[in-house]
C-alpha cells in the first residue's frame, strides 16, 4: 500500500507541487527543507509554487518544461491561466536512449486470453461483421439494413428508456402541468432483452456511417479508405459489406488496392457492391441482405480459442483529462505498457497534439534515427499546419481540462505521455498506417478522442484502454473500449460509464505497478469475452475519421 500525501513533487527538477487534496490558503508546506505558507486557496489537482516566479520565469513539470509566468507568482501561490502561459523545450535529434528497465512479468508467462484467430496470424477480442460505406451518400441504405438486420439477428441494443416516454405522454394527456412534468420521478425501466442471437459466435453486426468519401480532396478520400481498410482487415473483424454509389472520390479499387497493402493474403468474406452499377436501390438492398447473411453463416462457424498476451495491441487514449491523470492512471497504463511490450505485445500511443513538450523524449526514445526523424517531421508539419489556421498546440486544453489542474498544452502532454511507459519506440505511424511491428508504436492522430480512437483501432488495436478525470462517454464499434478514472469521485459519480479506479493511486491504497496488473488483469477478461465494458454494454459505436486538417 501507498503512502497518502496531501501533496506531490512529480518530478525531482519540478518546482511547483500538486495538491492532492483540497488545501486552505494558510496552509503551512514543509517539502525537502523548503518551508513555505499558501498564500492562496488550491483545489485538489491544481499547482502552486515551491519559489516565487517573477514574469518570463520558467516553470517545471514531470521535468519538463511546461510554461513561464506571465506575471509575478509568490511562493505557495497557486498556477493559473492568469499568470502561466504555455511553453515548451525546442527538440532536435539526440543520441538513441533506447536502454530500459524491463518490468518483472514472470507471473505472466504462459498466460493466454481466448481470440479468434485470423489467416495472417492477428487474434481477435471480438468477432464482428462491417457494413460501410464509401461515402456519405449511401448512410440512407446503412441505415435501411441496420434497421432490416440487427433487431431481426439478436444484434439491437436495448434502450430501455421508451416507458419513460409513455409515462410523460400519459401525464400530458391527462392535464400535467409543465411544473407537474418537471418535478416528475421517472423510475428507469429494466432495458429488455434482446432477441437471442442466430449467430451465437458473432458479437455484433456494426454500421459505419460517416460524412466523407467525395467532395474533399483527394488525400481525404484516399486516407478514408486506408482507414477503412484496417477496420476490414482487423482482427476483431470476420468479413464486410461495402456500399459504393460509383462516381465518388472514394474508389472500390482504392480500397482494395488499401486492403492489399495491409493483408496480401486477404481471405475474408467481403461483399462490394455498387449502386449506380446494379440500377434500383431495392435491388442494392436484396443484394446487400442475400450476400451479408451468407458471409454471417461463414463467420459463425469461428469460435474463440486461446492466444499468446503477445497478441494483444492496446490503444492508448485519453479524453476528459485532469490534474491526477498524469499521476494515477496515465502512469498506471505506461506500467502496463511496458509489460505488455515485454511479453512481445504491441501497444500505441497517439494524440499527437498531446506529446508537445515531450517531443525530445520521445524522439531520443525512437530505435533509429529515420524514425526519429519521422515523429520529429510529423510534429513540426502538424503544429505548423495548425498555426497557419491561427491555433497550434497551445490551444489543445479544452475548458474542462483547465478548470481541473491542466492549464497548458505542455502540462497537459507531459501527464499524457506518461500512458507510453519507458520502452523504446518501436515505429512511428502517420495516419492511417497499420502497426506491424510489437513495441511502442506512436501514431499520429488528433487530440480529438473520438477521431483519435476510431484511428489506434483502424491502426489494429483490438482493445482500447482510455483515461479520464472528468467522465468521458465514448466507445468503439468493433474494439472494446475500457474507461479508468483518475480519481474515485469521478468512479463512483459516473459507475454506468466507468470500469477502472485508479484514484487508488491518489488515496495511497495501491501502488502504480500493484495498479497496471490489476488492470491488465481486467484486460485479459475483457480480451476472452468474459466481461464486457461499459461502452459495449451501452453500445456506444463512436466512429469519425479524421478529415486531414486542423483538429487538436
Amino acid at each position: 500500500m501507498a503512502e497518502r500525501h496531501t501533496y506531490l513533487q512529480i518530478h525531482p527538477n519540478d518546482n511547483v507541487l500538486v495538491a492532492l487534496t483540497d488545501l486552505s490558503a494558510g496552509t503551512a508546506v514543509n517539502f525537502n527543507g523548503i518551508d513555505l505558507v499558501l498564500v492562496d486557496n488550491v483545489a485538489a489537482k491544481h499547482k502552486f509554487s515551491l519559489h516565487e516566479f517573477n514574469t518570463g520565469d520558467e516553470i517545471f513539470m514531470y521535468g519538463v518544461l511546461v510554461g513561464k509566468a506571465s506575471q509575478y507568482i509568490p511562493q505557495g501561490g497557486v498556477i493559473t491561466t492568469e499568470n502561466i502561459k504555455h511553453a515548451s523545450s525546442d527538440f532536435h535529434l539526440g543520441e538513441r536512449k533506447i536502454t530500459w528497465q524491463q518490468p518483472d512479468v514472470s507471473k505472466y508467462q504462459g498466460k493466454t486470453f481466448m481470440g479468434f484467430h485470423r489467416a495472417d496470424g492477428s487474434v481477435g477480442t471480438g468477432n464482428y461483421w462491417l457494413v460501410i460505406p464509401l461515402v456519405f451518400c449511401e448512410n440512407r441504405n446503412i441505415n435501411v439494413l441496420k434497421e432490416a438486420l440487427s433487431a431481426k439477428l439478436g444484434f439491437a441494443k436495448p434502450r430501455g428508456y421508451e416507458n419513460e416516454v409513455d409515462s410523460l405522454v400519459e401525464m400530458y394527456q391527462t392535464g400535467k402541468s409543465v411544473e407537474d412534468i418537471l418535478n416528475a420521478d421517472l423510475q428507469m425501466t429494466p432495458a429488455q432483452h434482446p432477441t437471442r442471437k442466430l449467430f451465437p459466435n458473432i458479437d455484433g453486426i456494426k454500421f459505419l456511417n460517416h460524412e466523407l468519401g467525395c467532395g474533399g480532396t483527394k488525400t481525404d478520400s484516399d486516407a478514408l479508405c486506408g482507414l477503412l481498410a484496417g477496420y476490414i482487415t482487423h482482427p476483431n473483424v470476420a468479413g464486410a459489406t461495402v456500399l459504393s454509389l460509383g462516381c465518388q472520390h472514394a474508389q472500390a479499387g482504392i480500397l482494395r488496392d488499401e486492403i492489399a497493402k495491409r493483408d496480401p493474403n486477404f481471405n475474408k468474406p467481403l461483399v462490394m457492391l455498387e449502386q449506380q452499377q446494379l440500377g434500383t436501390e431495392s435491388r442494392l438492398l436484396h443484394e446487400a441482405l442475400k450476400q451479408t447473411f451468407a458471409g454471417l453463416m461463414q463467420a459463425n462457424q469461428q469460435s474463440r480459442q486461446p492466444a499468446p498476451l503477445s497478441k494483444l495491441c492496446i490503444g492508448l487514449e485519453c479524453g476528459g483529462s485532469d490534474g491526477f491523470s498524469g499521476i494515477s492512471a496515465n502512469p498506471a497504463l505506461g506500467y502496463l505498457s511496458d509489460m505488455l511490450v515485454a511479453m512481445g505485445g504491441s501497444i500505441i500511443l497517439a494524440e499527437f497534439p498531446e506529446l508537445c513538450g515531450v517531443e525530445q523524449e520521445l524522439s531520443d526514445r525512437c530505435v533509429d534515427i529515420p524514425t526519429a526523424d519521422k515523429f520529429m517531421h510529423l510534429m513540426r508539419t502538424y503544429n505548423a499546419r495548425a498555426e497557419a489556421d491561427g491555433s497550434g498546440f497551445y490551444a489543445n486544453p479544452s475548458p474542462g481540462n483547465i478548470r481541473d489542474g491542466l492549464i497548458t498544452d505542455a502540462i497537459k502532454s507531459a501527464g499524457a505521455a506518461k500512458k507510453g511507459g519507458s520502452s523504446p519506440v518501436a515505429a512511428v505511424l502517420d495516419y492511417p498506417e497499420k502497426v506491424s511491428k510489437p513495441g511502442l508504436n506512436l501514431l499520429c492522430t488528433p487530440g480529438s478522442d473520438v477521431e483519435s480512437t476510431t484511428a489506434e483501432v483502424g491502426s489494429g488495436a483490438n482493445i482500447v484502454l482510455f483515461t479520464t478525470g472528468l467522465g468521458t462517454p465514448t466507445g468503439n464499434p468493433i474494439a472494446p473500449v475500457v474507461k479508468l478514472s483518475t480519481n474515485t469521485k469521478l468512479y463512483n459519480r459516473m459507475p454506468d460509464i466507468i470500469d477502472v479506479d485508479c484514484g487508488t493511486i491518489i488515496d495511497g491504497l495501491e501502488t502504480i505497478p500493484q495498479a497496471a496488473e490489476r488492470i491488465l488483469n481486467y484486460v485479459i477478461e475483457v480480451a476472452s469475452g468474459n466481461i464486457q465494458p461499459k461502452a459495449v454494454v451501452l453500445g456506444q459505436d463512436d466512429f469519425i475519421p479524421w478529415k486531414r486538417g486542423v483538429s487538436l
